[in-house]
This record gives C-alpha cells, sequence and structure tokens, in this order.
C-alpha cells in the first residue's frame, strides 16, 4: 500500500513502509501538523494522523469521498499527553532559571525561590490537567479555561503571572489568543511556554516584547515548520527553541507505527 507523507514523525520507525512522492499514486495519507489539499489525492483510502491535534485534517471532506480517518489509538495518544506535559514542565524550569549566573566570569545571580513564582496555565484538557498536577509541587499554580473562566479573567491572572503555558486548541476563533494586547497585561520579565499550537500567538506582537528585552519565550510549535522567522535571532537566550518535539520518544513512536500499521492490515490491497 502506497503512502504519500507530509511528516518525518515516524522517520527511524518506518522499515516497510511504501513511500511515494506522487499523490495521484498515494492510498494512505500519513499526516503531521501541515494541511493537505485532499482533492490532489484521488486514490486515498485513509488517512492517518500521527498525533492528537485535529485543526489540520479535512474530515468533512474525507467523509464526503468515504475515506477512513484515523488518529492514534487511546494507549498511544495518553503517552503523547504525558510526555508533552512531561517536555512541557521542563520548559518551565529551564526557562525560569535561565539567568541564574555565569562560569566566566565566575557569577552568581540572587533570585526569588521558585515557590514563590506564579504559573498560569492556559487551558485544563488533558495535557494541561496534567502540567497543572505537576508543577504544583514547585510552584504556585493558577488556571483559566473557558468552560471554568470568563475572558474578563484572563487580564488579572496574566498581569499575576511569572510564566503563562497555552495549552488551548488551536480555531480560528483562537488565532492570536495571545496578541498585541494579552502579551502588553504581562509582568516585566515574565514566560510564555508554548507546546501547543504556534498561531495561538501573535508573532509580530511576540518579537516586538522580545526584542524590547521585556519578555521570554520557549517554543516547541511555530507558525511554520520548519520555522525560519524573525524569531531566530533571540534563540537559545530569549527565546529557546525546539523542533516540535514534545511528544517524540520512543513510546510514542512505536505506538504510533502500530496504530498505522492495523490501519494497513484493515484496508482492502487493491
Amino acid at each position: 500500500m502506497k503512502i504519500w507523507t507530509n511528516t518525518n514523525t515516524l522517520e527511524g520507525y518506518d522499515a516497510g513502509l511504501n513511500f511515494t512522492a506522487l499523490k495521484n499514486e498515494a492510498q494512505i495519507v500519513l499526516m503531521g501538523s501541515k494541511s493537505i489539499n485532499i482533492s490532489d489525492f484521488p486514490n486515498i483510502n485513509a488517512i492517518f494522523r500521527a498525533g492528537v491535534g485535529s485543526d489540520n485534517v479535512p474530515t468533512k471532506d474525507a467523509e464526503a469521498r468515504n475515506i477512513v480517518v484515523r488518529f492514534p489509538s487511546s494507549e498511544t495518544i495518553n503517552i503523547i499527553f504525558e510526555e508533552t506535559a512531561n517536555f512541557t514542565c521542563n520548559s518551565i524550569l529551564k526557562m525560569s532559571y535561565l539567568n541564574t549566573g555565569s562560569i566566566v566570569p565566575w557569577n552568581k545571580e540572587s533570585r526569588p525561590p521558585l515557590s514563590e513564582k506564579v504559573l498560569l496555565v492556559l487551558g485544563k484538557g488533558n495535557i494541561g490537567n496534567r502540567v497543572i498536577k505537576k508543577m504544583e509541587n514547585f510552584m504556585k499554580v493558577i488556571s483559566f479555561d473557558i468552560l471554568e473562566n470568563n475572558m474578563s479573567d484572563l487580564k488579572a491572572l496574566i498581569q499575576s503571572s511569572d510564566c503563562i503555558s497555552l495549552h488551548i486548541p488551536y480555531s480560528n476563533e483562537n488565532k492570536n489568543f495571545i496578541g498585541e494586547k494579552e502579551l502588553s497585561w504581562f509582568k516585566d520579565g515574565a514566560i510564555l511556554i508554548n507546546t501547543a499550537r504556534g498561531k495561538l500567538v501573535d508573532e509580530d506582537a511576540l518579537y516586538n516584547e522580545i526584542r524590547k528585552g521585556r519578555l521570554k519565550a520557549a517554543f516547541d510549535v511555530y507558525w511554520e515548520e520548519p520555522y525560519s522567522g524573525k524569531l531566530n535571532e533571540f534563540h537559545p537566550n530569549s527565546f529557546f527553541m525546539t523542533p516540535h518535539i514534545a511528544s517524540t520518544c520512543d513510546a510514542f513512536l512505536k505506538g504510533c507505527r502500530n496504530d498505522l500499521d492495523k490501519l494497513i492490515q484493515e484496508l482492502p490491497n487493491e
């Protein structure tokens, strides 16, 4: 069965798969976080999304053509949630201890204890709730979720926070959820963590705030990937970048490959 893909997520775990670069030959599309135009694929039977985000998957168009749309199994998804939460916590801690001193010259910077700092978790879904539970051992944790809060609550919560971590889904309504106005509410020296979606944040507004030296950020997701935009100039000090790897542990990759194999076995082999 011929597979067309727009992701290298399963690189190293793709032995035995039959890939094609020709869209008209493809019987399966293996998707990452990039979108596809389903009309470019006249012969596909199935779409497999190697991840949990669904905003880029043409589900309705696929249903209209009786094309199977499959996501990883619940076991694999649980690995994604847990590892992404762990990776997020690592980013929060890394950025919180970014400027603590230097080796040459030998210099130690004083700082408030981490336990006195406030972490705001935006979104209390599968990943956000995990981050809350883990980080409560280290920091004061507060949260915002549209199912529990009014939008009018957001300003005061941001203003009181030393670090803000994004865990909301992307949609047209949520584009630039953190924009120029919201970034202006951040404390001087505050940190923004994003392992959700790049487009939740206004790129230009974030650039301006980091350029002024007011904010720092750590991102694993971007507006375009691979990312080559203007914020590159601040890496690794005030804009720390990782290449969309928050969930990329071997257990997830093995589970994802196993789920893809099961899908292939279910499809008619024409």
